[in-house]
């Protein structure tokens, strides 16, 4: 019994001074445990900007980005607004055919609602707004937003499909015919619900032919720092993205733990309860840290996922501040 507990008492000692030593070798030790004890395939990555310091766990896996691909569309808009190839406040008429299941607001209204692409860009982002997306990508250029990533340096992060595009394949899965349908008719049919719908939708969620965009953690995070920083645009343009992504609604992940002790700048992506990624800006004295966390393919509870990227964000301030 003695020997055991002395093995005990030395085990604590020593993680306790691995702690001390190292500290933030032991958070990432801490956050891989929390990760790798959910069902899923996951990764992240953590870049405290004023010293330096990192915490990344499987940070160049390529990962399934879902709506966190919408920054980089944001990016592109904001780059043309200053280039004088697009106005923010001219208004775009929302037609029939533009309307999208899934997350956001546009949908709910009936057609020939006038928003600004300002507001198109910023339902984008704080709801997720899949109309708004396919307006926006539209309008800006897929092509021009890939080859602004290239051009960047960016390897992996690249957007690949519409949201259209993403839930018309949904119903040609359920049947090849189904390839013939309208962006209209894929609204009105909304998402398939037959027996096998669950059972093809995680194995379409897992496949990398069918993502909505592919990004890593360390790439993702670098794209945020560089936001930040105002590498990408003017200060301007970095300051209304920053308010933009602030004003994010759903609070569930990232700001969980930490919405009445820090700023977060962030935007999720999502295919509950199969994904649930979340990426950001945390801003606190003795900040900011960027962050990425890509959960995919989970096969337990849903809010169990929301919890750790939410006590992951809460641990790098408490660590970090």
């Amino acid at each position: 019994m003695k020997n055991a507990l002395l093995c005990c008492w030395m085990v604590t000692v020593s993680t306790s001074a691995l702690a001390l030593q190292n500290p933030d070798r032991a958070l990432q030790t801490r956050f891989e445990g929390m990760l790798d004890a959910l069902p899923a395939k996951s990764s992240m990555y953590a870049k405290h900007l004023p010293s330096g310091k990192e915490v990344e766990i499987r940070a160049d896996a390529p990962m399934n980005t879902l709506s966190v691909i919408k920054i980089p569309i944001m990016v592109q808009a904001f780059q043309d607004a200053e280039a004088g190839r697009l106005d923010l406040d001219e208004r775009y008429i929302v037609r029939p055919e533009d309307r999208r299941r899934g997350s956001g607001l546009l949908q709910t209204f009936a057609p020939g609602l006038a928003p600004s692409y300002r507001d198109i860009l910023t339902q984008m982002i704080i709801t997720s707004d899949n109309t708004a997306t396919d307006i926006m990508m539209a309008r800006v250029g897929h092509d021009r937003v890939n080859a602004l990533l290239e051009e960047r340096g960016y390897e992996q992060t690249r957007l690949l499909a519409s949201t259209g595009e993403l839930f018309r394949r949904v119903w040609e899965l359920q049947d090849a015919d189904h390839a013939q349908l309208t962006d209209a008719e894929v609204f009105e049919r909304g998402f398939p619900s037959d027996p096998d719908a669950s059972k093809r939708s995680f194995a379409f969620e897992g496949n990398s032919a069918e993502w909505l965009g592919r990004s890593t953690a360390r790439e993702m995070s670098r794209l945020l720092e560089e936001l930040y920083e105002a590498k990408l645009t003017s200060e301007a343009s970095r300051d209304a993205m920053m308010e933009i992504l602030q004003r994010q609604f759903y609070s569930s992940r990232l700001p969980r733990f930490i919405r009445f002790d820090a700023g977060v700048a962030h935007k999720t992506g999502d295919w509950p309860p199969i994904a649930g990624n979340d990426v950001g800006i945390l801003l606190y004295e003795g900040g900011p840290t960027v962050i990425s966390v890509f959960v995919n393919q989970n096969t337990g509870d849903f809010t169990k996922v929301e919890e750790t990227i939410g006590a992951i964000a809460e641990a790098l301030v408490d660590a970090w501040r």
